[in-house]
């Protein structure tokens, strides 16, 4: 396995301090970016599930939903090609970040109104925010460090924890302002954040501007091997780098969609999808240290991977992670659907339980009625609805989730129902597996992503030429921008198997391991000493 240039750098230096040699503005740049993703994903966490829900939001199918979260995600990690380029050339790296945060105060205010016209001006700013903000505050990450650091990597991994930590924050935040006063005002909140992250940038705005700090200084003395090769061939690697990980973003980032649909449907737990969201980044904060002090042991002994070996690595996890919900999924699609199940049941009708109604023998024209029915709003009556045991709001008595659906379908089409109940609940039970499927999935994925993200960024601070590295940059999360995209292969979330979805995506990232693990060598002699 190919070795890093960090090999051995602690033993060469036996006096040096790795936490005291970290500059201030690294902290600084952490907490900004920790109270940007805390609004980020405090958005994210919520989104999908708001664009569904058929009181507070506009009742729309997962596919719809899907759609709109995966364009979102295209376009919101695109912009920061333009963000960098600008930062690169006119208006400066802490100028682009401060204008990006007060785009992204106006798309969080925005959520707060239910209006659909507001929805869409509110992701054209979050967009425009995010193109502003994420490369640039990162590039100021790489910018506190003299060219050939040691400390980069470890920097990048540090700053990413911040990042987790506001992802930790957010849903955990969200549940419990979503659940005392509704989706807007849990959106208001997520605007707060952003006020937090552009007050603390402009606080301490000085130690941020210091580049290549006088205690990591002894790193420029060591041979860059770097600077020997052709600008071209720096950049061709990284765009090779770039478009290999499309496939880790298009999976990871399903956690926002048809994972927040897992946990919500399928997982066996008394909360909503939308805590969810807060696994992913209990785990990165919980590994982060250990990990660290892993690759430092491995540095002693002069036998670190190289930063492409981790990132095939991390490639790796990812597959094995969504092994663990296809097996999840099989045990769930399993069981015998009973009818004393029934009561405390959860049912939806889908395309896939439609299918199952038609090979049942319901007619068309029944099956057409419950896919295209809805109420003077334009919400669909039974088509993707949810319906789950819940506390009638006059009555305070339970009502089950089977009796809520006998009530729809017998109002979109009159008889139906009584005639093939069994038929109804067998085809839209929704099964329910134990959290700790999900829990472990998400430890293997949060160890690939530290794996992977983390290394990306550090990865393109090391290789890219100076004078294009805000682009660069953006070019990083071009990538991620293609990959969100393509998590619009959740549309098939409601017409395959779950264990089937999960596999797919199972088989393409390990198909991505293997090419990365191909291309090892190549990179390796394009990237000297990373």
């Amino acid at each position: 396995m190919a070795m890093s240039s960090n090999a051995g750098a602690i033993d060469r230096y036996p006096d040096f301090d790795e936490a005291a040699a970290h500059p201030r503005g690294l902290y600084v740049l952490f907490a900004t970016e920790l109270w940007e993703r805390f609004s980020f994903y405090s958005m994210l966490a919520l989104f999908t599930l708001y664009l569904r829900d058929p009181a507070q939001g506009f009742g729309w199918t997962a596919a719809q939903a899907t759609s709109l979260y995966a364009n979102y995600l295209m376009f919101v990690y695109a912009s920061p090609l333009v963000g960098g380029f600008l930062a690169d050339r006119v208006l400066g790296y802490r100028r682009a970040v401060t204008i990006g945060g007060l785009f992204f105060m106006a798309g969080h205010g925005l959520l707060a109104f239910h209006s659909l016209p507001a929805v869409y001006a509110a992701l054209t700013c979050l967009v425009v925010g995010n193109g502003f903000f994420k490369p640039n505050v990162s590039t100021m990450v790489g910018n506190l460090y003299p060219e050939g650091s040691p400390l980069k990597e470890r920097a990048y991994t540090i700053f990413y924890m911040g990042i987790n930590i506001g992802g930790l924050i957010a849903p955990l935040v969200m549940e419990v302002v979503k659940r005392q006063f509704g989706f807007h005002p849990a959106f208001a909140v997520a605007a707060f954040g952003m006020v937090v992250s552009v007050t603390t940038l402009w606080a301490f705005r000085r130690a941020v501007e210091r580049r290549g700090h006088d205690r990591g200084a002894k790193a420029d003395a060591r041979p860059d091997a770097m600077r020997g090769v052709p600008d071209w061939k720096r950049v061709m690697a990284l765009v090779v780098v770039f478009g290999l990980v499309v496939v880790f973003w298009m999976v990871f980032n399903q956690n926002g969609s048809t994972l927040t649909f897992w946990a919500d449907d399928n997982t066996d737990w008394a909360v909503s999808g939308t805590l969810s969201n807060a696994i992913n980044s209990f785990w990165i904060i919980s590994l982060t240290f250990p990990l660290l002090r892993f690759w430092d042991w491995l540095a002693r002994r002069g036998k670190e991977p190289s930063t492409p070996s981790k990132m095939a690595l991390g490639m790796l996890l990812t597959s094995l992670s969504f092994l663990v919900l296809y097996a999840a999924a099989s045990v769930g699609e399993g069981r015998e659907v009973r009818p004393e199940m029934y009561e405390a049941g959860s049912f939806r009708i889908n395309d896939r339980a439609l299918e199952k109604l038609k090979a049942e023998g319901v007619p068309q024209e029944t099956l057409d009625k419950l896919a295209s029915a809805r109420d003077p709003e334009g919400k669909y009556l039974v088509y993707g609805v949810k319906f789950a045991p819940r506390r009638d709001g006059d009555s305070g008595q339970l009502v089950s989730g089977g009796r809520q659906l006998a009530d729809a379908v017998e109002r979109v089409a009159p008889g139906e129902f009584s005639a093939r109940a069994d038929a109804f609940l067998q085809s839209a039970y929704l099964f329910r597996v134990s959290p700790l499927w999900l829990i472990l999935a998400y430890a293997i994925i949060s160890l690939g992503e530290l794996m992977l993200s983390p290394m990306g960024l550090s990865l393109v601070s090391k290789v890219a030429p100076p004078r294009w590295r805000g682009l660069l940059m953006g070019g990083w999360f071009v990538s991620t921008a293609i990959g969100s995209k393509l998590t619009a292969i959740g549309v098939y979330w409601e017409l395959w198997r779950q264990s089937s979805f999960f596999l797919v995506l199972a088989l393409m990232a390990l198909g991505m391991t293997l090419v990365l693990r191909a291309l090892l060598r190549p990179l390796k002699s394009a990237m000297p000493g990373v």
